[in-house]
C-alpha cells in the first residue's frame, strides 16, 4: 500500500487557550505536492461516560450549548485534566463531577474522533456502571447541567427521536449498548 501520511515541514501557532488552539502547518505529500496553511484545532483528551446506575437507568445531562444555540441531552464527559492519572481517573472525576454518582465498575470501550481532517484530539468511551449518588454537583462556573435517569425504553426512544445531537456521544452509546447486549450485528 502507499503511504498517504504527510510530512510536515513547518508550524505556525495561530492562537493559543486552555481549551483551544490554532495551528497553520505547511505539509508535503509523499509526491511532493506542498500544502500550505493546512489548519489544525488542538484539543484536550476528551472522556465521555455511558453511565448506569445500580437499579440499570443510564444517567443523562441536559444543558445549554451556545454553539448550536440548543439545550439538549448528553452524557456525562469532559476533558482531561493535568491532575488525571489515567484515562479512567479522569472519567471518575468527570462524572463525580457533573452528576455526583460515584460507580462501582469503569470499563474502557474505544476512542474516536470528532473530525480527523481537522482536529488533532480523541475522545473515550467508557461504560460506568453500579452508580450510586454520594455527593451533590462540584460544577464548573460557566455549567449548568440537570441530571436525568432514563429507562433503557426512554433512552431508545430519545435516540429515535434525534435527541441526542452530540455525534460523539451517540457514538459512545453504540459502543455501550453493543457491550451491554442491546445490540447485535
Amino acid at each position: 500500500m502507499k503511504d498517504l501520511s504527510w510530512k510536515t515541514l513547518s508550524s505556525k501557532y495561530l492562537f493559543k487557550d486552555t481549551w483551544f488552539t490554532l495551528r497553520a502547518d505547511t505539509c508535503e505529500t509523499d509526491d511532493g505536492k506542498i500544502i500550505s496553511p493546512y489548519y489544525v484545532y488542538e484539543f484536550p483528551t476528551w472522556v465521555i461516560a455511558v453511565a448506569l446506575t445500580e437499579d440499570g437507568r443510564f444517567i443523562l445531562e441536559r444543558q445549554y450549548r451556545h454553539a448550536l444555540g440548543v439545550t439538549d441531552y448528553e452524557l456525562p464527559g469532559g476533558c482531561v485534566d493535568d491532575t488525571d492519572a489515567s484515562l479512567e481517573d479522569a472519567v471518575r472525576r468527570e462524572l463525580m463531577e457533573e452528576t455526583g454518582y460515584g460507580f462501582e465498575t469503569v470499563e474502557y470501550l474505544g476512542k474516536t474522533s470528532a473530525n480527523p481532517s481537522t482536529n488533532d484530539n480523541w475522545a473515550h468511551f467508557f461504560l460506568a456502571t453500579g452508580g450510586k449518588l454520594v455527593q451533590e454537583q462540584r460544577l464548573d462556573h460557566n455549567e449548568e447541567i440537570e441530571v436525568y435517569l432514563y429507562t433503557l425504553d426512554e433512552l431508545r426512544r430519545l435516540l429515535a427521536e434525534n435527541g441526542l445531537v452530540q455525534s460523539m456521544h451517540v457514538t459512545a452509546l453504540f459502543y455501550a449498548l453493543q457491550r451491554l447486549g442491546y445490540m447485535k450485528f
